[in-house]
């Protein structure tokens, strides 16, 4: 029985050399000289460090340029509010990975509405999607791609 996975991933060796790429970009850029400003990648979130609270936007944008080079979908960042200090300000960028619960179900929902002949089921962070026939599939792919669910999809281990 044909069937795919509906996952959300990136590759996080590309983020992590997007943000080598934006840490030396501000390192050479005239409006960052002699200011202390560094993106830091820890796990699943990238801290942004500056002095002021206008630089954290303008190293953000050079850092989404940076992930759009490197065929990451901007939808995967989740920025949080800035804050600043007396002599710092942060911005913590949360990277969204896998297919939450919530959006998950969504999905499985708007499927079932759609009236194709196919079973959605939610394993972990992923949605398997099953079918008798591979067109009502390639349907479903239509029907998900075509709506925003808030995270980029990719679709995965489509086998007949």
């Amino acid at each position: 029985m044909p069937s795919f996975d509906i996952v959300s991933e990136f590759d996080l060796q590309e983020v992590r050399n997007a943000v080598d790429q934006a840490n030396r970009e501000i390192g050479t850029r005239f409006d960052f000289k002699g200011v202390t400003a560094s993106f830091e990648l820890a796990e699943d979130k990238i801290q942004l460090v500056a002095e002021q609270e206008f630089q954290l936007q303008q190293m953000l944008d050079i850092l989404r340029q940076k992930l759009v080079k490197r065929k990451i979908d901007l939808a995967a960042l989740e920025p949080g509010e800035a804050v600043q200090t007396l002599n710092a300000a942060r911005q913590e960028i949360v990277l969204k990975q896998g297919v939450d619960s919530d959006t998950a179900k969504r999905m499985v929902k708007a499927i079932k509405t759609s009236k194709l002949k196919v079973q959605a089921q939610i394993q972990g962070e992923q949605v398997r999607v099953t079918g008798k026939k591979r067109d009502d599939l390639q349907a479903v792919i239509t029907l998900l791609r075509e709506s925003d669910w808030g995270l980029p999809l990719q679709f995965e281990n489509f086998r007949d």
